[in-house]
């Protein structure tokens, strides 16, 4: 071995330790001894899969018809519970782990735990397709620019976070908030679309274009309510306890009840705000405080000054303006 290599390989090691010792140093940021921890590249293959057995034909590879479908939603369903099952069951083990509850013998318990959790879960997929199918309508209704119910289903990215947080929404009531927290978060990578799944949304629910959205936790969203891009639904301030810690679980977030538009850039906060039924909301706008209902909030318009510009130089003569 040469000088050159023998130095090389010694380097190496130093910083082979070097970043070992920093595990050590430092656990907020490695979880090694521990195999109860959910494998996200899992949770977002079943989120594909999902999306096949909510929007069928739409994104499978083979070509489904009344006589074959039965048999894909059986195969999609087997898959679907096994890959969830074991997720949900590893996501358990890790909570209870964290949270220093249970013991080595809690094993059937959570196991029982994460089957029943699939089971009600699967039951809700009917439901979920009906509120997703007046998502669809929603977003087909409230853009000129879609041509057809198809091309918000294939290309869409505010259906892609609508349906991913609906089906993380049924996933964290249930108890799998882990799970549930990948899934958005995931979509919220792919489409900038940041919706928590434990906020609260109702039927026929529409984002316009869409990157820049933000809706919050512990926010509520009535039926038929519209968000364009940059719309910020977020917390006015993080209360603490007398430890200096944030206090969790309180509603941080507003409310948007029926039939609200909400246009780009608006950021409404606090969990005490109320934005009432049939409001409209303007681009642009800051609101900290409730809004009643059928009331249009809009900023000032800005004063515009046009005027010629005196430094281009003239046109040649014979010139005309371009066709």
């Amino acid at each position: 071995m040469s000088q050159a290599v023998e130095k090389q390989t010694a380097h190496l090691n130093e910083l082979v330790e070097a970043i070992v010792a920093s595990y050590d140093a430092d656990e907020r940021t490695q979880h090694l001894d521990s195999e109860f921890l959910p494998n996200r590249d899992e949770v977002i293959e079943l989120i594909g899969e999902l999306r096949e057995l909510l929007f069928p034909g739409f994104f499978t590879k083979q070509k489904l018809t009344g006589e074959n479908v039965r048999f894909h939603v059986g195969e999609l369903l087997t898959s679907i519970q096994a890959k969830l099952q074991w997720q949900t069951y590893r996501s358990l083990r890790y909570r209870r782990r964290s949270d220093q509850a249970g013991g080595p013998d809690d094993h059937a318990r959570t196991e029982a735990r994460a089957a029943e959790i699939v089971r009600q879960f699967l039951a809700r997929i009917p439901a979920i397709r009906t509120m997703l199918a007046g998502d669809v309508q929603a977003l087909y209704d409230g853009d000129p620019a879609a041509k057809n119910l198809d091309e918000v289903v294939f290309a869409y990215p505010g259906l892609v976070a609508i349906s991913t947080y609906r089906v993380a929404h049924e996933l964290l009531l249930l108890g799998a908030p882990l799970l549930a927290r990948i899934m958005t978060e995931w979509a919220h990578s792919v489409t900038g679309i940041d919706i928590h799944p434990g906020a609260t949304i109702g039927q026929s629910f529409f984002i316009d274009h869409g990157t820049g959205v933000v809706i919050g936790e512990t926010t509520h969203i009535g039926n038929n309510v519209k968000l364009y891009q940059g719309v910020t639904l977020g917390a006015l301030s993080f209360p603490k306890d007398e430890r200096g810690n944030l206090i969790r679980g309180q509603k941080r977030h507003p409310t948007i009840e029926d039939d609200v538009t909400i246009y780009a850039n608006a950021t409404i906060l606090g969990g005490s705000t109320f934005i009432g039924r049939g409001c409209i909301i303007g681009g642009n706008v800051f609101l900290t405080k409730s809004v009643p209902p059928n009331t249009q909030v809009q900023l000032k318009s800005p004063d515009l000054k046009v005027k010629e510009r005196r430094d281009l130089p003239a046109a040649a003569p014979g010139a005309t303006d371009p066709q």
